[in-house]
């Protein structure tokens, strides 16, 4: 167990993989929070009654957010310790709060650390791109599941972004992290199973995309939060910004091709980046139960 460090963990309609995320959290952290966005009156984490013995649970009644739940578990998390930040189906591998807090003591230039996402069916990294990292790959941003946040990284920046919902919460923090001085790295040596939820590969032989069927209102998110991050760190980060661009082209077009109703959720994506230009948000695009 790491006396320094603790779990925040954030939730939504959790299901029984939780159970195991908690318990291989608290295995290697002094304490773990759940956050759990499951709207009032329907079951939540109080469903799974093996949470509680592990952690503290914390109930607000409607979704906060990703940003607002993490806001809420850093709150509540000891102001001295390190924060390990994990989604509800990342079940945490031995030794993966050791060896990425050793990043940490190793350099205080370290602000965040993150294991490589990992696809466990097909034995291979979510980004093919980490195949070819170094050992210790210094990264614009990393996914906040498995992210270790040095507190005083996180002290100096500010709280997650909670005008951001949802989508980009983690490469948000992650380029004020950086354009606060602080390293963002990725340890090639640690891995995280980790699921991008439901995508499929469509298309015809050689010529296949990943579709990743968001919910319409994600939509959205994704094009709101990423032009506002373009927006504010074009001049910093100009190679994570065109990257980032072309992504959401890539998300523009598997809509098109293969996801109905195509034109409304196109209006959707074009409406998202409207506002992210000008720095408006929609409330209507904040739903209290949807997933």
């Amino acid at each position: 167990m790491n006396p320094a460090v603790t779990a925040v963990v954030t939730a939504f309609r959790p299901d029984a993989r939780l159970t195991e995320v908690v318990r291989s959290a608290g295995s290697q952290c002094a304490r773990v929070v759940v956050v759990d966005n499951t709207p009032a009156g329907e079951p939540g984490v109080d469903a799974l009654p093996a949470v509680a013995d592990v952690a503290q649970v914390l109930r607000p009644g409607t979704n906060l957010g990703l940003a607002g739940a993490l806001n809420l578990g850093v709150h509540e998390a000891s102001p001295e310790h390190d924060l390990l930040l994990l989604d509800q189906d990342s079940a945490v591998p031995a030794g993966l709060v050791e060896r990425l807090t050793a990043r940490l003591d190793a350099d205080p230039r370290i602000g965040v650390v993150g294991p490589v996402p990992w696809d466990a069916d097909a034995d291979r990294p979510l980004d093919p791109r980490a195949t070819h990292r170094a050992p210790l790959a210094d990264l614009p941003v990393v996914i906040t599941s498995g992210m270790v946040v040095r507190r005083a990284a996180l002290d100096a920046v500010g709280p997650f972004r909670e005008d951001f919902f949802v989508d980009c919460v983690d490469q948000d923090l992650c380029l004020r992290v950086r354009g606060a001085g602080w390293r963002v790295v990725q340890d090639a040596t640690v891995r995280l199973p980790h699921s991008l939820g439901d995508t499929r590969w469509r298309g015809v032989g050689p010529f296949r995309l990943r579709s990743t069927s968001h919910a319409t209102w994600r939509l959205y998110w994704t094009a709101r939060n990423g032009t506002v991050l373009a927006r504010e760190h074009w001049r910093r980060e100009p190679v994570w910004v065109a990257t980032s661009a072309t992504l959401q082209a890539y998300v523009a077009l598997t809509v098109l091709l293969f996801e109905p109703p195509r034109l409304r959720r196109l209006a959707t994506l074009a409406r998202g980046a409207r506002d992210g230009w000008s720095g408006r948000s929609d409330p209507a695009m904040r739903p209290g139960g949807a997933r």
